[in-house]
């Protein structure tokens, strides 16, 4: 226990860097992080103004996520990504999803692991990724060599969050549209399928529990997520 509290004493004052928060993901993941003790700074990557204005939040406006290169010097110092930008598979072939989703991920991992070696990288997968990377769903195979590409990175701690529904947070500005139509069946869904409901605070609070506890399992299926979420 004693070992437990320096641990977590020595990792209050986290720098984190979000990308996605313009987006419902990001957006639930950052607002955990403003409220989180364990947080100091947050670093939005944007492509536009994200409106927020909070003393932890400061935010880097940048139209290029595939060459963020230019501002590879401000991004340094800091101890974990919570990359949760990301793009719909629906009515993409595969060249251009592999383009939006794997050589994009991939670029920013790259930049920031050199700029901060050994960070932690938190990546938003999905509920039913491919690990073989050989299945017949496009995404998920995608998605599968992201994650493998990640999880070799020998300068990243990487960990690969596999939501399935994710609750909004209340208030949020970013929250889909057609999410109105199905939040009211939270309730049912968490009852009868525990293992592929959580919320967008379970996500947030699980990426700053494996950046201040860490954890063997680096592939984290929905009960993880909401069992890491009660941790700290």
């Amino acid at each position: 226990m004693y070992l437990l509290s320096l641990q977590s004493s020595k990792m209050m004052g986290l720098k984190v860097i979000i990308t996605g928060a313009t987006g419902m993901v990001g957006e639930g993941v950052m607002l955990e992080c403003i409220a989180n003790d364990y947080i100091k700074e947050i670093l939005l990557i944007v492509r536009k103004p994200s409106g927020v204005a909070h003393p932890k939040v400061k935010e880097i406006v940048h139209s290029n996520f595939f060459d963020i290169g230019p501002i590879a010097g401000q991004l340094k110092g800091y101890d974990a990504c919570y990359f949760c930008l990301g793009v719909s598979s629906i009515g993409m072939k595969e060249p251009e999803f592999h383009k939006m989703s794997y050589e994009l991920t991939r670029h920013c991992a790259d930049v920031m692991a050199a700029q901060n070696t050994g960070m932690v990288f938190c990546y938003v997968s999905g509920a039913g990724t491919d690990s073989t990377e050989k299945g017949k769903t496009m995404w998920a195979r995608v998605k599968g060599k992201i994650e493998n590409y990640l999880l070799q990175h020998s300068q990243l701690k990487g960990f690969m969050f596999r939501p399935g529904y994710m609750h909004p947070t209340p208030g949020a500005k970013n929250t889909l549209k057609g999410y109105k139509y199905i939040t009211w069946m939270y309730p049912l869904l968490k009852h009868l399928m525990p293992n592929s409901t959580s919320t967008l605070a379970d996500l947030g609070r699980a990426m700053i529990a494996v950046t201040v506890k860490g954890s063997d399992n680096k592939i984290l299926e929905v009960k993880d997520i909401k069992m890491l979420s009660k941790e700290l």
